[in-house]
């Protein structure tokens, strides 16, 4: 159960105002002075506290520092009349999550607070490295035996202690925030905080507020001093997702941090110096992209110091299983359903698809297949109509004209409308190709001149479409990607 301290002399409104945002699944106590929530704090370890500047027998900020010595992680969110903004401010540049202003605003205290707690499951939730199907429900478990993970691990534990960056690669949804996680609980500074953020998902023109901070009338609705990512997390871990989705202009920023430890806040003149370390991850080649001019090549070649790839699931061999095995376990007792056992046709049709999703598509196939499910065995009735699809065996038996029907693409799309997601289109649009392309060349035989003029395509351009899609074409199609 998420739990909620908050340190307020004067608590009866707030822990009102708190208790009618989050409901009885969260436990919400209270302290009346800064002493008594130390007390809590050591005894209790909650997952984020709401503290007031002023309390009667010390200052927020002296409470504040104490609690970075008891535990550097729980996230600590001020709440402060107008007057006190420039110490919370300054509790700010010194880790502090974030700050309120009272009266609350309970929309922006629901969106604060809820925040705060995925910041500390991050820096909580326990990342285990396992070759076998872990004996309990663990949310955090990186499972795989495949040579490929068998790397990975040696990798986390090369690298982990090292304080240097980390780029890791691999298609979306393959875990890359995992391994960032495990590095980060592996490595020297695990008892300090870890901060995430999605580059491909805020606006460009936000992100550098995001990451550096702002000063006050910096750019319009700049109506205080934003403290940013890389100060707020000072002695602490940065993990930048999708970070070959970065603007070019904000790479540079980047750079001269992981150089010179410092940076300016938009719209600042004063030279603020951090001390972080980056882990960053991108399902692009940045190799590629660098030679195109969309990443700098000298952040690329400071990232890539040290690198770590994650291959994609349709490649892991018989990690599917285990998988299979691990999610089905974990989400059965989640969503109260009594599944033990995964009938060999239900697998086979999970071993065989291709996964352009992998994990996260993954776990959300076997949700759906779980909610659907009646009685302690995991039927191929119960999977999504995209799993049988997209397994037909189309030299042998090809599908009927109008197969690829909406539920199905409907389906694929519906399994993949995550958070996190930032390319839907790029995997929806490769889908649909994959699945035009193996129609229209089992309608032809193979024959890929007539099978390029019916398309309205250059013979050429379906050609680069079939390798870059990994088909090959019989007298149907084929896919190379196909798990033996």
């Amino acid at each position: 159960m998420p739990s909620l301290l908050l340190i307020d002399d004067d608590p009866e409104l707030v822990a009102e105002q708190v208790r009618s945002t989050f409901d009885s699944r969260y436990r919400i106590d209270v302290a009346r002075t800064g002493a008594a929530g130390l007390q809590q704090v050591v005894a209790k370890r909650p997952d984020v506290v709401i503290l007031d500047l002023r309390l009667p027998d010390q200052s927020g900020l002296e409470v504040y520092r104490q609690i970075r010595q008891i535990d550097a992680r729980i996230p600590v969110i001020f709440i402060t009349t107008a007057k006190g903004a420039d110490a919370a401010i300054e509790a700010m540049k010194h880790g502090a999550y974030d700050y309120l202003f009272k009266p609350l605003d309970l929309h922006q205290l629901r969106l604060v607070i809820s925040a705060a707690l995925e910041v500390s499951r991050q820096m909580n939730q326990p990342t285990i490295l396992t070759e076998t199907v872990p004996e309990d429900d663990v949310e955090g478990a990186i499972v795989g035996n495949c040579s490929s993970m068998l790397e990975v691990y040696k990798a986390i534990g090369r690298v982990a202690g090292q304080d240097v960056p980390v780029l890791i690669t691999g298609e979306s949804g393959t875990g890359k925030d995992v391994v960032a996680r495990a590095i980060y609980q592996h490595g020297n500074r695990a008892r300090n905080p870890f901060l995430a953020l999605n580059c491909a998902a805020i606006p460009e023109q936000l992100l550098e507020s995001e990451l550096f901070g702002h000063e006050k009338g910096a750019f319009t609705g700049a109506d205080r001093r934003r403290i940013g990512k890389f100060e707020q997390c000072n002695g602490g871990t940065i993990f930048l997702d999708e970070i070959g989705d970065m603007p070019l202009a904000l790479q540079g920023k980047i750079l001269r941090v992981l150089q010179e430890q410092s940076f300016e806040r938009v719209g600042g003149n004063e030279t603020v110096r951090t001390d972080v370390r980056l882990l960053a991850a991108t399902h692009r080649d940045l190799r590629v992209w660098s030679q195109e001019g969309k990443f700098r090549p000298d952040l690329y070649y400071r990232l890539g110091v040290f690198s770590i790839h994650l291959s994609p699931l349709r490649e892991r061999g018989d990690d599917i299983r285990m998988l299979v095995q691990h999610f089905v376990k974990r989400y059965s007792r989640e969503l109260n359903r009594d599944v033990r056992e995964v009938a060999l046709e239900a697998l086979d049709l999970l071993r065989d698809y291709q996964w352009p999703g992998n994990i996260r598509e993954l776990q959300s196939i076997l949700k759906q297949a779980l909610l659907r499910a009646s009685g302690p065995v995991l039927l191929p009735a119960f999977l999504p109509d995209v799993l049988g699809g997209a397994v037909e065996n189309v030299e042998t038996a090809p599908s009927p004209s109008g197969s690829t029907s909406d539920s199905a693409l409907e389906s694929f799309i519906l399994a993949r409308l995550q958070p996190d997601m930032s390319d839907l289109y790029e995997q929806t649009h490769n889908e649909v190709d994959r699945l035009l392309l193996k129609r229209v060349l089992e309608h032809t035989r193979g024959n890929q001149h007539q099978a390029a003029r019916i398309l309205g395509i250059a013979r050429q351009t379906l050609r680069m479409k079939l390798r870059d899609l990994g088909l090959h074409v019989t007298q149907g199609v084929q896919d190379d990607t196909v798990q033996s």
